[in-house]
């Protein structure tokens, strides 16, 4: 079960040191270099954290593996670790990742419920989290089931997973799923599925991801540093998508 996290982990250069970290008032910032990674987690922190040390100028690669923690604030921070590697724009280009240089994009170009109304129509589609405007994008045009951990008026509770994801054509999977350790059991489940989309801003943009049987990694870039950083911090009371672009990244 630890397949997908280990070969994450081990892609990231040894060299690289954790220069800033923060763990803000609902996810966690790292940065190395000209690399920031950030992530998002779900509030439960049933187990006590990993790493009770300073770890600013930490190796990148130590502090990455915080995401196998059962505390999720901790586990963020080891996501946001191994997004300060893997979406630094440097590495995602090289990795052939498409996105512009200019300062700000239309994100509709890049979202995956737009961009998958037409292919998903009349099919059977699994969505695990609840994302905005879902009911207004899928419900219209496809056999549409919402899983959710906190699960609103009309969505399936998690458990239903085990039920629905197997039946369905096509899965958008949330990237919490990597701090709370679902994502490898989703991805099982999801063998038989057309396409399988990994959602968020938290999504590692890793090409190694296309071997678990992930078709699209649809993430974000960050583009402005600092911004995110206040971001982050509470100071800006902006959403995060105004630091930089969305991007969809698909196996080839």
């Amino acid at each position: 079960m630890w397949k997908i996290y280990d070969a994450l982990i081990g892609g990231i250069p040894e060299n690289l040191i954790v220069d800033d970290l923060l763990s803000g008032y609902e996810a966690s910032y790292v940065r190395s270099g000209n690399g920031v990674g950030m992530a998002h987690f779900r509030d439960y922190q049933t187990r006590l954290p990993i790493f009770t040390k300073n770890l600013l100028g930490a190796p990148l690669r130590e502090v990455a593996r915080a995401v196998k923690s059962w505390n999720f604030v901790e586990a963020s921070v080891g996501l946001a670790a191994i997004n300060a590697y893997y979406n630094n724009p440097e590495i995602a280009r090289a990795n052939g990742v498409k996105f512009s240089d200019n300062r700000r994009v239309e994100d509709r170009m890049y979202d995956p419920f737009i961009m998958s109304q037409n292919e998903i129509k009349g099919k059977k589609v699994a969505v695990i989290g609840h994302f905005p405007y879902l009911e207004n994008l899928f419900e219209p045009v496809c056999d549409l089931s919402i899983i959710s951990w906190e699960p609103r008026e009309g969505d399936y509770p998690f458990s239903a997973c085990e039920y629905i994801v197997p039946e369905c054509e096509y899965i958008f999977i949330t990237c919490l799923s990597f701090v709370d350790k679902t994502l490898p059991r989703m991805l099982e489940l999801a063998k038989g599925a057309r396409r399988v989309t990994v959602v968020g801003p938290s999504t590692t943009l890793a090409p190694v991801l296309f071997e678990y049987g992930i078709n699209e990694l649809s993430g974000f870039i960050i583009k402005d540093n600092a911004l995110a950083h206040r971001i982050t911090t509470g100071a800006e009371k902006v959403k995060l998508y105004a630091a930089g672009q969305k991007v969809s990244f698909q196996k080839s």
